[in-house]
């Protein structure tokens, strides 16, 4: 294969054989394109549904502020208290050009921790809020039943 036996050059070939390369190079693209959807996760929380929803790809740049269904917060998948919220969003928001913050709010959570999440948000001066839904199955496009 690499090697000449004989013959008139009579001597070793000094290429590189890049094959054993390639192939450890393939698997960890495979490996890296497994892992990244679960590292982008987040928080679980069991999303209520919705039957008109539109798709947003989801981006690194993206703002998510995650609720529990225990009244726990996470920006960004990072677990923070009530109070830091304002602050943690505003010093974050600083260097976005886009000013838009998601929530993430579990079905089970109550109204109130959803409505207290949004205040604080607006005490943030964040105008532009989303939540994020699943979209319903079955009869989507009969009346949102």
């Amino acid at each position: 294969m690499s090697m000449d036996v004989g013959g008139s050059k009579g001597g070793l070939k000094a290429d590189i054989n890049v094959t054993p390369l390639v192939d450890v190079m393939l698997v960890l693209l495979i490996i890296m394109m497994l892992i990244a959807p679960m590292l982008q996760q987040g928080v679980s929380v069991r999303l209520p549904q919705a039957a008109n929803t539109a798709d947003k790809p989801e981006t690194q740049d993206q703002t998510v502020v995650a609720v529990t269904s225990d009244r726990r917060l996470y920006l960004n998948g990072v677990p923070i208290q009530e109070g830091e919220l304002q602050t943690k969003i505003q010093t974050l928001m600083e260097t976005k050009k886009e000013k838009i913050v998601l929530i993430k709010g579990d079905e089970e959570a109550p109204y109130s921790a959803i409505m207290n999440t949004m205040d604080r948000l607006r005490g943030a001066n964040i105008e532009n809020i989303g939540l994020i839904t699943e979209r319903k199955i079955g009869r989507a496009g009969m009346g949102g039943q």
